[in-house]
């Protein structure tokens, strides 16, 4: 059995550079990829990816392959997993974040949804705050019991912390805005297949 590939890192001055050789995979979820993503970047959410690594293997032979998230988190999650199935790719150090920050145009589609799309980590805040103050209000007003709720959040969140993962995000990944329709997967899978 051979030895994993070890994923590289990219910079954003470097990938800009080579923008127009890589094949750029964004593992956002299609909410996040409307509201902004590389130029050419094809959206494969990191919970479809496994799907999707026949297309991303015959793309990674013909050249090579850069996958970005919101702050560099999930690609490097994303690069471990196609790193386990024998395919090298690269990952955008501070994800698209890090792209715009430098200056770099993020495209926006002109044909997405207009309203305000969040990003998951935004999700995440928001959810985890609400439940954290609805088990409050009702550990005050119901049974004291509901705070165990807030305290079950709160130690979700140092877990999620310690360990770099979330499983809140994972949760909310799974709700119809989160999710590609089947069409725009489809899309971006046979888009791959014709590099």
């Amino acid at each position: 059995m051979t030895s994993p590939l070890t994923p590289v890192a990219l910079r954003t001055d470097q990938a800009r550079t080579r923008l127009h050789e890589l094949t750029v995979i964004d593992v956002r979820t299609p909410a996040e990829y409307a509201s902004g993503h590389l130029p050419g970047a094809l959206n494969i959410p990191l919970d479809r990816l496994r799907r999707a690594l026949p297309e991303i293997r015959h793309a990674a032979e013909r050249g090579d392959v850069l996958v970005v998230c919101a702050s560099g988190a999930r690609s490097e999650s994303a690069c471990r997993q196609l790193a386990e199935q024998g395919i090298q790719t690269a990952t955008l150090a501070g994800g698209t974040g890090a792209w715009a920050a430098d200056g770099h145009d993020l495209h926006r589609p002109a044909a997405c949804d207009t309203r305000a799309n969040w990003s998951m980590e935004r999700q995440v805040r928001f959810t985890a705050g609400a439940v954290v103050v609805l088990g409050l209000v009702l550990g005050l007003l119901v049974h004291p019991a509901f705070q165990f709720l807030a305290a079950g959040i709160a130690g979700g969140l140092v877990f999620s912390a310690v360990t770099d993962t979330c499983g809140m995000a994972v949760l909310l990944g799974k709700l119809p805005h989160n999710r590609p329709r089947a069409a725009d997967l489809d899309a971006a899978l046979a888009a791959l297949r014709s590099r």
